[in-house]
């Protein structure tokens, strides 16, 4: 099992922030470990000087604070640890090795204090402890989980982008739960290069995500109590291709930067840094997108860099009762001109001459890495599928997802292009 992670930093230090606070307040000290949440609640109180505001900064702080210390508890009570979460207001949350259970601290701490009732927390850690006891008792919990588990399944660290036929999600929006069940069971039926294992599967989480929806009453109604599925539905129903899915960290950090990098015909002389690194054996690809000016002007800020903080939208309105949307609409206004002029071929030519250039400044051949060929081919292969992408004319969404969801959606393509493809009714 993986090492469970140490407080985040932020938190970490809000704590103790939050404890010399409440010290100089209250002439003595109060242990936000082990006294009971009443006798905090009175000394916060006497901190705050008035009711909770989630908006003001510093109360923000105290909230921090609280929960990391509510964090430290349920850890030495449970052996909870920290993973990270970007979907958690406070960039981490907590997961237990019992049972997949998930909390976000600040999140049970914030509507605690905005409800004056931070004895609530007790509760909650009871809830928490109840429920690992039944999947101890139950056998559910034989494997114990660790952050690493969790990070797969609940921090959404991957992206791709899809084109998305906005009419398809308006039409899949209108159904009711009903009617989507029996369309997707069809698609599974039509889809016949996934295993019946895997077809079992999919029906088992889809039909029963739906199943637990209002009988009746469209999708459209009901988004605000499951969001996460009105996005699931839009990307089954309304994309009509995608790229591959990659950490968002390759994206930002290296198909980005390749595709505006370009294939230039002369590269900056290599000297001090630039040198040491080649020196240490650095491979000539990571070196290339190191050292080697943009070709073309790129976005200062905005999403990953590329994407015009002015111009992100929602694929569908409804999908904005989810805080934080996993699919957002994109302009492509940025990275039209690199797409249309991308060429592999010549990226990797550039690539390879640029090698040749690193060689003659050493006067030794250049050290390689199996890893920075992966990157390479990988970013090849996704900005080629975008820039397919980008010629369709169709809204362009950002989709994040999950590192399992990842895994999975070479299965969900089928039943993707299933539910899209046309149909064969027999008279």
């Amino acid at each position: 099992m993986s090492t469970p992670l140490p407080t985040p930093p932020h938190l970490a230090g809000a704590l103790a922030q939050l404890e010399k606070i409440i010290e100089a307040a209250e002439k003595k000290k109060v242990d936000l470990l082990a006294a009971p949440w009443p006798e905090i609640e009175k000394a916060v109180a006497h901190v705050l000087g008035g009711p909770f505001s989630p908006n003001v900064p510093e109360h923000q702080m105290v909230a921090l604070g609280l929960a990391a210390a509510f964090g430290a508890r349920l850890a030495a009570d449970t052996g909870a640890f920290w993973f990270p979460s970007r979907e958690a207001p406070e960039g981490a949350a907590l997961g237990f090795p019992e049972a997949l259970v998930m909390l976000s601290p600040f999140s049970a701490v914030l509507e605690s204090l905005v409800g004056a009732k931070l004895e609530r927390l007790d509760e909650i850690a009871k809830d928490i402890r109840n429920s690992l006891a039944q999947a101890k008792f139950s056998g559910a919990g034989a494997q114990r989980l660790g952050p690493l588990d969790y990070q797969s399944l609940f921090d959404p660290g991957y992206l791709q982008l899809m084109s998305v036929d906005r009419a398809k999600v308006d039409a899949a929006f209108a159904l009711t739960p009903e009617r989507l069940s029996i369309d997707l069971r069809e698609a599974l039926g039509r889809a016949r290069q996934l295993p019946e294992q895997s077809k079992k599967q999919l029906e088992s989480q889809l039909l029963g995500s739906l199943g637990r929806l209002e009988r009746g009453k469209t999708l459209l109604e009901q988004i605000p109590r499951s969001p996460r599925l009105g996005e699931l539905v839009a990307h089954l129903f309304g994309a009509t291709a995608t790229t591959g899915s990659a950490p968002e960290e390759l994206w930002s950090d290296v198909v980005f930067p390749l595709l505006f990098v370009g294939a230039p015909e002369k590269f900056p002389e290599l000297d001090g840094e630039e040198l040491e690194l080649a020196k240490q054996g650095i491979d000539p690809f990571v070196l290339f997108l190191e050292v080697t000016p943009y070709s073309y002007p790129a976005v200062e800020e905005g999403l990953l860099g590329v994407f015009p903080a002015d111009k992100l939208d929602l694929p569908h309105p409804a999908l904005g009762a989810s805080a934080q949307p996993r699919l957002v609409a994109v302009s492509l206004d940025a990275i039209k001109v690199p797409l249309e002029k991308f060429d592999p071929a010549k990226t990797q030519d550039a690539i390879a001459r640029f090698a040749k250039h690193v060689e003659q400044k050493l006067g030794a051949p250049t050290k390689t890495q199996p890893q920075a060929a992966e990157m390479l081919e990988a970013s090849l292969t996704v900005i080629s599928e975008l820039k397919k992408l980008a010629a369709s004319g169709q809204m362009v969404v950002v989709r994040r997802l999950t590192e399992a969801e990842a895994a999975s959606d070479l299965a969900l393509a089928p039943v993707r292009a299933a539910l899209q493809g046309p149909r064969i009714i027999l008279a």
